[in-house]
């Protein structure tokens, strides 16, 4: 197997052009390495955000930080286009544990959607506050609705779902066909298969 030379390296000079508007793209594909590559021009300041964004999220390199946003937008489109796609989400909000009620309608509502729920996690952050994190697994669609439910309960604060496809329900993506041994509980590792 060759490697894959990173689209740019320091020597070759500026890897964003700032002639010109818009977005020029010229691609082409070594069937050896099985990537493609491409040349994205950019406006001067837009380079320099970009540049900035990749040094706030750690990108190792320009390449790197290309494909992870296109494995966002790629991601939520999926999301959007099909809300009946298996993904996994997690749910996390704040809240007054003193708000009359609230701890048991929580409860309530997750025992209600127990299909979804893998795990929660609590947190007692003070006197008042708790903070809770939700594992969820299942249709985009109901993993959206139930966090839509709870972040709009009255007394809840600072509610954020995020949601990503399943590697399963990704496009080209297949099962690796072998078994996986986790410890479970009592500490002994248990078979799962795919």
């Amino acid at each position: 197997v060759k490697p894959i030379r990173p689209l740019w390296h320091p020597s070759e000079g500026p890897a964003f052009s700032a002639a010109g508007r818009g977005v020029s793209m010229t691609r082409s594909s070594n069937e050896d390495t099985m990537s493609d590559r491409f040349t994205v021009s950019l406006e001067s300041e837009l380079a320099q955000q970009f540049d900035a964004y990749m040094q706030r999220k750690g990108s190792g390199n320009r390449s790197e930080a290309v494909r992870d946003l296109i494995r966002e937008a790629l991601a939520r489109e999926q999301l959007d286009k099909d809300p009946d796609v298996d993904c996994l989400g997690i749910l996390t909000y704040l809240y007054n544990h003193h708000e009359r009620e609230l701890s048991k309608r929580l409860t309530e509502a997750h025992h209600a959607h127990h299909d979804l729920t893998v795990t929660t996690l609590h947190m007692h952050l003070d006197h008042d506050y708790c903070l809770e994190a939700v594992l969820l697994k299942g249709p985009a669609s109901q993993i959206e609705s139930f966090g839509d439910s709870v972040m709009a309960r009255p007394g809840i604060r600072h509610g954020r779902l995020h949601r990503i496809p399943s590697p399963g329900a990704e496009p080209g993506a297949h099962g690796h066909g072998h078994a996986h041994r986790h410890a479970h509980g009592s500490g002994k590792p248990q078979e799962h298969g795919d």
